[in-house]
């Protein structure tokens, strides 16, 4: 009898142990998961505070510049990560199209109209603007730090045609796009616009060689929580995607607005060395984000954004 007592009493402190550390454990992980979402929502609310006023006055200022300078009438659209909300400085899209209205203008190259824009921008702004211009779009660079893209665009009979990363010109649904970005980020309870946000700042740290144009992320997080059955929260959608990124990279992604065959043409063929590469970094970021929520360490996700 008393041996048995004994053993009973020994089991009940054994299981009132590990009830006290199950009950501390979960309140260090509700603890930290609470202390995790207010920084992701401190980040956030940094990346929400672009001036939105001042964007429109610069945007405003570059189009009469060159409407005056071309000689023709410019309409433009806001687009890009401003129209979809998913700006984070460093990997912007296309802040503004500016459609050129004259019909002489669809004999000319791409790369010839964007040099004419970048003169004449540079010629007529402020001399602390840097203005440069790739394939596709004009850049202003204001000794502010800020930056914001131009994207010139030709209407046709068939609907909008702007430079093409091959060359040439391309037709261009961008409200397809935006409408497929909105229906997802619907069904994610408004969760996948700032997740998409977190995530450009943290491939921002990625080597620039290897690092996803902005449209490739909001592509690619479309397609990965097109089925998405997870918490609804930025901490739990953050790890995620990069998961899914990971096996998503490998393959193209076909482009909704047209501008050419693939979003991600960039990064070659199917499972090509670029993208086997870009896949293991995406690979790490989302190990080191699992490390980092297991061992409950804010140091570890800090560390994540800081190598911007």
């Amino acid at each position: 009898m008393g041996g048995s007592g004994g053993g009973s009493y020994t089991n009940w402190r054994a299981e009132r142990l590990t009830s006290a550390v199950r009950e501390e454990n979960q309140k260090a992980a509700a603890g930290f998961e609470i202390q995790l979402a207010g920084y992701l929502s401190e980040l956030l609310a940094g990346y929400n505070s672009r001036d939105a006023d001042q964007v429109r006055a610069r945007l405003n200022e570059a189009k009469q510049v060159l409407q005056d300078t071309l000689e023709a009438s410019l309409d433009q659209i806001y687009g890009g990560s401003v129209a979809k909300h998913t700006y984070v400085d460093g990997l912007s899209d296309i802040d503004s199209l500016l459609i050129i209205n004259g019909s002489h203008f669809e004999n000319l190259l791409p790369e010839t109209i964007l040099g004419r824009m970048e003169k004449m921008l540079r010629d007529r702004l402020a001399a602390g603007i840097d203005v440069t211009h790739g394939s596709m779009a004009v850049t202003l660079k204001y000794p502010d730090g800020m930056s914001i893209q131009l994207l010139p665009a030709i209407r046709t009979d068939t609907g909008l045609r702007v430079p093409s990363t091959e060359g040439g010109w391309s037709d261009i649904d961008p409200d397809g796009f935006r409408r497929a970005l909105t229906r997802t980020n619907d069904t994610c309870g408004g969760k996948l616009v700032p997740t998409i946000k977190l995530a450009k700042a943290v491939i921002a740290g990625m080597p620039e060689a290897y690092r996803l144009s902005g449209y490739h992320v909001e592509s690619l997080a479309i397609t990965a929580f097109r089925d998405f059955n997870g918490p609804k929260t930025t901490a739990a959608m953050l790890p995620f995607f990069f998961e899914r990124a990971k096996e998503l990279v490998l393959s193209p992604i076909k482009d909704r607005t047209g501008q050419s065959v693939h979003v991600d043409a960039y990064l070659g063929e199917e499972n090509s060395n670029r993208r086997q590469y870009v896949a293991r970094l995406l690979g790490n970021l989302a190990k080191r984000m699992a490390n980092a929520s297991a061992a409950q360490s804010p140091q570890q996700w800090h560390a994540l954004f800081d190598e911007e």
